[in-house]
């Protein structure tokens, strides 16, 4: 087969979770160990970072994989989902996987993998593994796909455990409080290896303190970071100053990835360098080369992405109230004549308290990404005018909505594009 035929069976032929929702969820470990013993178990082959958590486990794992580029490594990536092409999940130095790679795999592996049955996840987890370590990788940042205790990356034994923070999202499937879906989380932990916790919480630090207790692995908290905004008036870059305890790091350092909650992120990446700093011995100060150059280093899709200025034109994946919580009180600070949103949502995600976030004063124009789980713009509207919200259909198709919007802006407004990473990634493949 070539490239289009295995990336079409890929599609077809595994359950997708991001396309079909808990259908193709699989748990237990049992699926992910028989593959990695067909391939040859490669993940053990691996030096890894494992990072989990429901919002900023994407940007936390690029900041490091930027980090370890500038350091001189060779450095893999595996993240998920993707917003334009399959390949974007799996890196090495900021570079897809190339097609010829997944070809060999499909040809050297299928055949015997299709005997359990895989799901999508699954399939591609072990596909990177190999791809991995067939390129002899000095480090691979790992980030979990959904959950951590049963999610398939978790049969890793990784260096560093990080958990980025914990917000109410698939909670069909990792529960319905705060704490239940940290224990899920937790599940990353490994006996013996340090842990990182992104954003302590009244409620999930507990569970987190009582499994790194049992396991024996030390816990950190990412509060020792203090970073203060200098200047964030520019829409693509902020300006930010950042302390450990009381030293000064960064007097005056850029951060490309825009977004306040990127601040969060930023706390997390800093405090998990001091940590690796005994694993690796870092001779001289990669840190902020790595956060300046990670656009560049990692090609990071739809996080607070400029498309264009006047009018500000931003894209962004927030799709659960985590996200919410911090993007829209920080397009709704911007100084702008009028708001319009683009945005869908899945099926199964929790409306209301997002409902409830948004500025009443903005334009909404609802859409429905191009996969089964989307939630039909027509029932979307329908809520959206219980809450009274401004909100019309254009289009199904977010690429079309996003061409006659345009249309009608003037210099001063702004248009957010978001909802979820679907949506995000039905515009930019077109766009």
């Amino acid at each position: 087969m070539n490239y289009q035929e295995i990336l079409s069976k890929i599609y077809t032929s595994y359950p997708m979770y991001h396309k079909i929702g808990s259908l193709a969820y699989k748990e237990g470990l049992e699926n992910i160990e028989t593959l990695a013993e067909i391939a040859g178990n490669p993940h053990t082959k691996l030096k890894t970072i494992h990072v989990a958590g429901t919002n900023g486990k994407g940007s936390v794992s690029s900041l490091l994989s930027s980090f370890f580029q500038e350091a001189g490594f060779k450095t893999a990536l595996f993240t998920s989902p993707h917003l334009v092409d399959f390949r974007e999940r799996i890196k090495i130095n900021g570079q897809n996987i190339p097609e010829e790679k997944v070809i060999q795999f499909f040809e050297k592996y299928q055949q015997k993998m299709d005997l359990i049955e895989p799901s999508f996840f699954e399939i591609t987890t072990i596909l990177a593994f190999d791809y991995f370590v067939n390129e002899k990788v000095d480090v691979a940042i790992i980030e979990t796909g959904l959950g951590g205790r049963l999610d398939a990356t978790n049969i890793i034994n990784p260096i560093l455990s990080i958990i980025t923070n914990i917000s109410f999202d698939h909670t069909q499937i990792l529960g319905n409080t705060l704490p239940k879906i940290a224990f899920e989380k937790a599940g990353i932990i490994k006996p013996g290896v340090p842990v990182l916790i992104g954003e302590a919480d009244s409620k999930t630090l507990p569970v987190f303190q009582a499994v790194a207790s049992q396991k024996n692995a030390p816990l950190f908290v990412a509060d020792k970071i203090r970073l203060s905004v200098i200047d964030d008036t520019n829409p693509v870059e902020t300006h930010i100053s950042v302390k450990y305890h009381t030293k000064l790091l960064y007097e005056d350092l850029i951060l490309p990835l825009q977004g306040s909650y990127q601040l969060k992120n930023l706390a997390t990446y800093f405090h998990a360098i001091e940590i690796l700093k005994s694993f690796f011995g870092f001779k001289k100060d990669y840190a902020r080369a790595g956060v300046e150059n990670v656009l560049k280093n990692t090609n990071i899709l739809g996080r607070w992405q400029v498309i264009q200025d006047n009018p500000l034109i931003i894209c962004d994946v927030a799709h659960n109230i985590g996200a919410f919580q911090y993007t829209i009180p920080q397009i709704s600070n911007l100084t702008i004549d009028q708001l319009h949103i683009i945005l869908g949502f899945v099926d199964d995600k929790d409306l209301l308290p997002i409902l409830n976030l948004l500025p009443t004063n903005a334009h909404y124009y609802l859409c429905k990404a191009p996969v089964s789980r989307a939630l039909n713009p027509d029932l979307l509207l329908k809520k959206f005018q219980e809450f009274e919200l401004n909100a019309e259909i254009i289009d199904p198709s977010t690429y079309k909505t996003y061409l006659k919007v345009k249309e009608q802006l003037s210099p001063q407004d702004v248009l957010l594009i978001t909802g979820s990473f679907f949506i995000v990634g039905d515009f930019l493949e077109q766009f």
